[in-house]
């Protein structure tokens, strides 16, 4: 595991979500402190607030992705396709990892919560339950290995 892998799961086991850890262990070279970082990404944990849609690991990576490697310009054609290439690469080796980019689906039963607005408390049981420390260390590490060959 990486240095960044290593930092985002650090992070999810101190209670931020998957999407607040992966762009947090980012959050020197983006040139942001960590609240700053966990501030940004902040609804996107849950599967975008919490209605487990994509994983927020994932939407963490393309947020960094695209803040690293973005486009300015709404007329940049080129870096649009730029951008776009560069976030499915790394969604695709997500997914190709992971088996999928869907959060309730990456959960499996725990996935089938019927209440969006009431986050889980952060006990043992909840982390030994889910995979998202792992899935949060993947994408970071994705990224590290993508964005710094």
């Amino acid at each position: 595991m990486g240095r960044h892998g290593e930092q985002a799961e650090r992070l999810f086991l101190s209670g931020y979500n998957c999407a607040q850890s992966v762009v947090a262990a980012y959050a020197e070279e983006l040139g942001l402190t960590v609240e700053q970082a966990a501030r940004l990404a902040s609804g996107f944990g849950g599967g975008i607030g919490r209605l487990r849609e994509t994983c927020g690991a994932v939407s963490g990576m393309a947020l960094i992705a695209s803040i690293l490697r973005g486009y300015e310009s709404p007329t940049d054609q080129e870096g649009k396709k730029r951008t776009y290439a560069l976030v499915q690469e790394l969604v695709e080796a997500f997914r190709t990892q992971n088996g999928s980019i869907l959060c309730r689906e990456l959960l499996g039963e725990e996935g089938n919560d019927s209440n969006p607005l009431s986050p889980s408390v952060r006990t043992s049981d909840y982390y030994d339950r889910r995979p998202c420390q792992h899935l949060v260390a993947d994408a970071a590490d994705l990224l590290e290995t993508v964005l710094h060959p």
